[in-house]
């Protein structure tokens, strides 16, 4: 029986607990922290934790006796908390975003090699059956390569999203839209189609007067293979329909799944291509549902990596390439340039201290609330 802690106890942390108690018979939460204890007590209340106890401090928990920790905090605490506890000999698994810069990335790796235990970082949208179908279909090269791809990440908050304390500041949030909700999005096209070799971006704060940071954002790829792509990160997109799209050679595939293969005529022009079609079509149908979807999902692939050694689908390798492509284009959208990859150590964009020297501030915060109220929250679509 694994022993896990909850480090934050804000709307995510629900997520965990609720997914941990979804296998009572390999793991138990038994401690949730936060700096507000009483929200802590809360949770633990609401969830029906009767073996956790309430914590106002996390570093009390380095000595005890604990298995696993999730890390719910703000990003710019993710480091240093995940380094903690990885020396202390626990697993660690880091909600998004892994850090606020690479440094931080490289400085959480580097740990968890050296202590031999686990770092996981949160992408839950993979463990979907859409997107795991999609991801079969795109390696089983029946669309051919791909020339086009197109993220969709539309997301909808108002403006009093970003008076929480930490929330629209380069410091503490370590970024807008494209790091803290394009990020399920961004680590899913990393996953089905790697790297791409260069970008140019552009953003913009169109619609919330109190956040530093940006709240969309538009970015161009070119991929190794000569493909292009696109990602649109946004927190002004009213029903925030997200789609991931992919333009093969012969065929379009997409989550939502949607499916067209085209033929040419004589002429050049399209005609539908309805045994391609059926082929992949049959393909996608026989491929098996996901057993968990989201963070039930990944926190089954978290036990089981530490229970019987299975691989981690998500490690920290993982996040810091995601969290590179974003700064990316934070560096492109700030400077106007052509950004090429990788970010090496001595560009400015790899620390925090280079990132918040050299992004724009589109306003200045002018509010603080300390917490909201305690309400559902939206974490994306199904892509069903």
């Amino acid at each position: 029986m694994l022993k896990v802690a909850i480090i934050g106890a804000g709307a995510i942390s629900r997520a965990h607990i609720d997914s941990y108690l979804k296998f009572p018979e390999r793991c138990q939460v038994v401690a949730v922290t936060d700096i507000y204890v009483d929200k802590a007590e809360k949770r633990i209340a609401e969830c029906g934790l009767t073996k956790a106890q309430a914590f106002a401090d996390y570093t009390e928990l380095l000595e005890l006796d604990i298995d696993l920790v999730s890390v719910c905090t703000p990003p710019y605490t993710h480091a240093d908390i995940a380094v903690q506890f990885l020396r202390a000999g626990k697993h660690v698994m880091v909600e998004k975003p892994m850090a606020s810069s690479l440094e931080e990335c490289d400085a959480m790796n580097r740990v968890a090699e050296e202590s031999g235990k686990l770092l996981s970082i949160v992408a839950q949208n993979r463990f979907r059956t859409p997107m795991m179908k999609l991801k079969s279909v795109l390696d089983s090269g029946l669309i051919g390569p791909v020339v086009h791809s197109q993220i969709d990440s539309y997301w909808w908050r108002g403006h009093s999203y970003y008076d929480l304390w930490w929330r629209g500041t380069w410091e503490k949030e370590g970024g807008g839209c494209t790091l803290n909700h394009a990020v399920h999005h961004i680590d899913a096209l990393l996953w089905m189609m790697g790297r791409p070799t260069e970008l140019q971006a552009f953003m913009s704060n169109t619609s919330h007067d109190n956040a530093e940071v940006e709240d969309i954002s538009i970015a161009m790829l070119k991929f190794a293979g000569g493909g292009l792509g696109q990602i649109t990160s946004s927190v002004v997109h009213h029903g925030e329909e997200q789609q991931l799209i992919f333009q093969g050679k012969d065929a379009r595939i997409s989550a939502p799944w949607k499916l067209v293969a085209s033929s040419s005529m004589d002429n050049g022009f399209p005609t539908p291509n309805q045994a391609l079609a059926s082929e992949i079509q049959a393909y996608y149908d026989n491929l098996p549902e996901v057993a968990y979807e989201g963070h039930v999902g990944q926190i089954d692939n978290v036990l089981s990596a530490i229970e019987r050694g299975e691989q981690l689908l998500i490690d920290g390798h993982s996040g810091r390439a995601t969290l590179e492509l974003i700064l990316g284009i934070y560096k492109s959208a700030s400077t106007g340039e052509k950004v090429t990859f990788p970010l090496a150590a001595d560009d400015p964009f790899y620390t925090r201290q280079g990132i918040q020297d050299n992004v724009p501030h589109f306003y200045e915060k002018s509010a603080s609330v300390e917490n909201f109220q305690d309400r559902a929250i939206t974490t994306g679509s199904n892509l069903k």
